[in-house]
C-alpha cells in the first residue's frame, strides 16, 4: 500500500511540475521555447528587408566611414527587448566576422535598455562611466547575454528572417559603438539599432547612417556636450579623463572627422 501511495505521490508531483512549467511558459511573453515572435512591437519598425537596404546604404564604401570598409551586421530589437530583424550585408553568413552578429544584438539590446522617452544614450556614450573607477563600472555584466538564444538554431539562417534571435530577447549589455535607439516620426521610442563589423568607430558611423536611412532618428535629446543628442564623444584626455563623463576612445582621425559632421551631414529630424 505504502508504494501505491508513493507512486501516487510521484505522479501528483510530476503532474503539478508540468502545471508549473507550462504556466511559466504561459508568462513567457517572447515565447522563446516555442519560436514564437512574442508581443507586438511598434509597426514603424524596419522589415528585414527595409534594414539590409538601410545597412548596405551606411555601410557604403564610397561613402568614407573611417573604418576597413568591411561588411557588416545589424540587429533591431523592440522596446521590449525582443529582436525584430537581423541582417548582413555580404553574400553569406561568413562574409562577415561571425562573431560580430551577436555584438550587433548587444548594442541594440543596450540602446533600448538605457536610452529613455527623453533621453537618447548611444552604446559609445557608456564607455567611459563603465571603465574602472567610473560611475557605471560593472554595468557592462549586469545583462548578459542568454547564449541559448544567440548560438541556437542554423547557422545558415543567420541574418535572414529565419535568424534564431528573431522574435527572443538576445539580452547583453555593450559599451563602445554602435548602437542607437530608435524614435518614431511621433517621437516614441519604440526600439534600437545595433550595428557591428568594423571599428567600433566605424560601427557608430554606419549605425548613424543606417537609423537616419530608416527615418527613425526623431532623437528627442543625448548627452552630447556639442550637439546635444546621442552622437559619441570625443573628449577623452591623454590622461584618461574624459570632461564630459561620456568620452570614447578615437579609433582613427578619419573616423573622428566623420562622426563630428554627423549632425550636420546626417541632421536627426
Amino acid at each position: 500500500m505504502s508504494g501505491l501511495c508513493t507512486i501516487r505521490r510521484s505522479a501528483t508531483i510530476a503532474v503539478m511540475a508540468a502545471s508549473l512549467a507550462f504556466g511559466l511558459a504561459a508568462c513567457n511573453d517572447d515565447n522563446n521555447d516555442s519560436g514564437g515572435v512574442g508581443p507586438s512591437g511598434s509597426t514603424n519598425l524596419p522589415t528585414q528587408a527595409q534594414l539590409l537596404a538601410a545597412l548596405k546604404t551606411a555601410q557604403d564604401t564610397l561613402d568614407p566611414n573611417g573604418g576597413f570598409n568591411l561588411n557588416m551586421w545589424a540587429t533591431v530589437v523592440d522596446r521590449s527587448g525582443i529582436v525584430r530583424a537581423v541582417a548582413f550585408t555580404g553574400t553569406k553568413e561568413g562574409d562577415q566576422w561571425p562573431g560580430s552578429r551577436v555584438i550587433s544584438a548587444q548594442k541594440a539590446n543596450t540602446a533600448n535598455a538605457f536610452s529613455l522617452p527623453g533621453l537618447a544614450l548611444s552604446t559609445a556614450n557608456l564607455y567611459t562611466a563603465t571603465q574602472p573607477g567610473g560611475t557605471l563600472f560593472g554595468l557592462q555584466e549586469s545583462n548578459p547575454v542568454d547564449p541559448s538564444v544567440a548560438y541556437g538554431g542554423n547557422a545558415d539562417d543567420y541574418g535572414t528572417t529565419s535568424d534564431f534571435m528573431v522574435g527572443k530577447r538576445i539580452g547583453g549589455i555593450n559599451v563602445f559603438g554602435g548602437g542607437l535607439a530608435l524614435y518614431d516620426s511621433s517621437g516614441e521610442l519604440i526600439g534600437a539599432v545595433g550595428v557591428s563589423g568594423d571599428t567600433s568607430c566605424a560601427d557608430h558611423n554606419i549605425a548613424w547612417k543606417l537609423r537616419d536611412a530608416l527615418v527613425l532618428d526623431f532623437v528627442p535629446g543625448g548627452v552630447n556636450p556639442v550637439s546635444g543628442d546621442d552622437n559619441i564623444v570625443y573628449d577623452i584626455q591623454p590622461d584618461g579623463s574624459s570632461p564630459s563623463g561620456w568620452g570614447h576612445p578615437e579609433c582613427s582621425a578619419a573616423a573622428t572627422a566623420v562622426a563630428e559632421g554627423l549632425p550636420t551631414n546626417f541632421p536627426l529630424n
